[in-house]
């Protein structure tokens, strides 16, 4: 059995619209009058907010070092499998030669990425840091692919807290002295 609901026939007014009409006008000139918001971008760039996650980068020790050991934890945990990661080998006589591997070359889709951060949490090295870039643009799909020399010109260099490199190098200078 269908329940039937009766329902109460619309007044003169409700017929007409006039109450939506006239509330919509009233939003209207309240608009009219109110302050502008509308920053004009790029003269006028927004307040960025305290925590917010922009676009992921590598980023130098002090001295001008890759801090990325080629781990690919980032890559791993990625949830959309934007990051890849190409291992490089480090020569005998470089400077960094104490660290294992280094990446041949590193890239990130910023078309895939979804700036939760994952990358940076997990890094061992602090190597890779989500920057306060809100602006991604390009033309193509392939300027959208950030290779590791782009990943480091955004990236630049941040200072070490932990210089567990520099605390590398010295035992390996020690070691290479007895």
């Amino acid at each position: 059995m269908a329940k039937v609901i009766p329902r109460k026939p619309l007044t003169l007014a409700e017929r007409t619209y006039l109450p939506q009409v006239l509330g919509g006008l009233k939003t209207t000139f309240k608009r009219m009058v109110s302050p502008n918001v509308t920053l004009e971008y790029p003269e006028e760039r927004p307040v960025i907010p305290e925590g917010y996650r922009g676009v992921p980068t590598l980023v130098k020790d002090p001295d001008g070092r890759e801090k990325c050991v080629s781990c690919q934890l980032c890559e791993f945990v990625c949830p959309p499998k934007a990051i890849k990661i190409f291992p490089g080998e480090i020569p005998e006589d470089a400077p960094t030669a104490h660290v294992e591997k280094a990446p041949r070359d590193f890239q990130i889709d910023m078309l895939r990425c979804i700036y939760c951060g994952l990358c940076q949490e997990v890094c061992p090295e602090e190597a890779i840091f989500l920057q306060e870039i809100f602006s991604v643009t390009g033309y193509t799909r392939s300027e959208l692919v950030y290779n590791k020399q782009k990943l480091y010109e955004l990236g630049g260099t941040l200072p070490d807290r932990h210089f567990k490199w520099e605390k590398k190098r010295q035992a390996a200078e020690r070691g290479h002295q007895h």
